[in-house]
C-alpha cells in the first residue's frame, strides 16, 4: 500500500494550500467518482486474466463515442438517446475487443505495449473515418456536425441533448423536500449503475468463465493442460473490458456534455491505468478495492494540484505539469517493478 499512502500524503499536504472548503472537495469527488469508476473497472478483468494493463480500452472509448455521434446525428436526446448510444456502441466494442484479443494472443508476454500501439493505430483509423469519410462516403443528416467544407466532423460535438440524462435519471430535484433536494446535487443514478456493474463483475469472476480467467492468469500452460481454451478465454476478457470502456466513456461524456471528437478518447487509457495503479494494484493483481481507492486519490490530486500550484508558486500550470508527471511516473514505476519482479523470479528458478 506504499503508493496509496504516498498519494494520500500528497493530497492532504496539497489540500492545506488550496484554501478549498472540505464540502466542496467532497462534492466534486463524488461527481468524479461517478463518471470515472467504470472506465477503471474495465481494466480489472484483463489484469486477472494475466494480460496486464489493457491500454486498448481506448478502442472501447472510440466505440462509445461512435454511439454518441450517431444519436447526435439523428437528434435523439434524453434517456432514449443515452440508451440507444449504449445499444449502438456495444456491438462495435465487441468487434473491437475481438480484434484486439486476436492480436494480443499473437503477442503473449507483451500485451501492454501491444495494446498501447493498437490504440495509436486505431486512433489513426478513427481520424481517417471522421475527418475524411464523414460527409463523403458516410452521409450525415445533421449538417451542424460537419465542418464548413461539408467534409469531416467538427472538433467539438455538443451533447446537450443527453447531458445529465443518466445523472438526473431519478428526478430528486422535482421532490420539494430538503433531503431529496440535497440528493439532487449528486449523480445518484450513475452511482447506482456503477455499483451494479461492480457487483456484476464480482459475481462474474465467481462463474466458470471467471474462474477460467483466473486460472489463465496464474499459469497459461497449466490452464491449457486442464482443458481451458486459453486463447478464447483471453479474447473474452478483452471483449468484456472493451465493452465496459465503451459504456464508461458514454457515462463520462454525458456528465461533461461535450465531445472532443478527436481528443476525448486519447487519455482514457493513461488516466484509467494510472488510477488503478495509484490504488495499489499491480500489473498482475487488481480488484475493485484498488479501483475505488485509486480513482479517489488520483482525481483528488487532479483537483488539488492546480490550486496548490497557484497558491505556492503563483502559477497554476505547475500543478498541471505535476499531475501529468505523476500519471506517467506511476505507470513507469509500476512497469519497472513488474519487470524487476519477473527477473527475480527467473533468476530464482535458474538457481534452483
Amino acid at each position: 500500500m506504499i503508493v496509496p499512502i504516498i498519494f494520500l500524503i500528497l493530497c492532504v499536504a496539497g489540500f492545506f494550500f488550496t484554501g478549498l472548503p472540505a464540502t466542496f472537495l467532497m462534492n466534486e469527488m463524488v461527481i468524479r467518482l461517478a463518471r470515472n469508476l467504470i472506465l477503471v473497472l474495465s481494466l480489472i478483468i484483463p489484469v486477472i486474466t494475466g494480460m496486464g494493463l489493457n491500454f486498448g480500452i481506448v478502442l472501447g472509448a472510440m466505440a462509445g463515442q461512435i454511439g454518441l455521434i450517431v444519436i447526435t446525428n439523428y437528434h435523439i436526446g434524453g434517456g432514449l438517446g443515452l440508451f440507444l448510444s449504449f445499444i449502438i456502441s456495444t456491438p462495435i466494442a465487441i468487434l473491437f475487443g475481438f480484434l484486439v484479443g486476436k492480436v494480443l494472443n499473437k503477442a503473449k508476454g507483451k500485451e501492454m505495449i501491444t495494446s498501447m500501439i493498437l490504440g495509436f493505430f486505431a486512433n489513426g483509423v478513427y481520424q481517417l473515418i471522421f475527418l475524411v469519410l464523414a460527409g463523403t462516403l458516410i452521409p450525415f443528416r445533421n449538417k451542424n456536425l460537419l465542418l464548413s467544407s461539408g467534409i469531416g466532423l467538427k472538433n467539438t460535438v455538443d451533447l446537450a441533448g443527453i447531458r445529465y440524462s443518466l445523472d438526473k435519471l431519478i428526478p430528486f430535484h422535482k421532490i420539494n423536500l430538503g433531503f431529496f433536494q440535497w440528493l439532487s446535487r449528486y449523480p445518484i443514478a450513475t452511482l447506482i449503475l456503477t455499483l451494479l456493474l461492480y457487483l456484476l463483475v464480482n459475481y462474474f469472476l465467481k462463474t466458470k468463465l471467471g474462474q477460467d480467467m483466473r486460472a489463465v492468469g496464474q499459469d497459461m500452460h497449466i490452464a491449457e493442460v486442464s482443458g481451458i481454451n486459453v486463447d478464447k478465454t483471453r479474447i473474452m476478457a478483452i471483449i468484456i473490458s472493451t465493452v465496459l470502456a465503451a459504456w464508461g466513456q458514454i457515462i463520462f461524456l454525458q456528465n461533461i456534455g461535450t465531445l472532443n471528437t478527436y481528443g476525448s478518447h486519447e487519455q482514457v487509457g493513461l488516466f484509467a491505468v494510472a488510477s488503478l495503479l495509484v490504488g495499489g494494484a499491480t500489473v498482475d493483481k487488481a480488484s475493485w478495492k484498488e479501483a475505488l481507492i485509486g480513482t479517489f486519490l488520483f482525481h483528488l490530486l487532479f483537483i488539488i494540484s492546480p490550486l496548490a500550484g497557484q497558491n505556492l508558486m503563483n502559477n497554476a500550470q505547475i500543478g498541471e505539469y505535476f499531475r501529468v508527471f505523476v500519471a506517467y511516473g506511476v505507470i513507469g514505476v509500476a512497469l519497472l517493478l513488474h519487470a524487476w519482479e519477473k527477473e527475480k523470479a527467473r533468476l530464482s528458478i535458474d538457481d534452483s
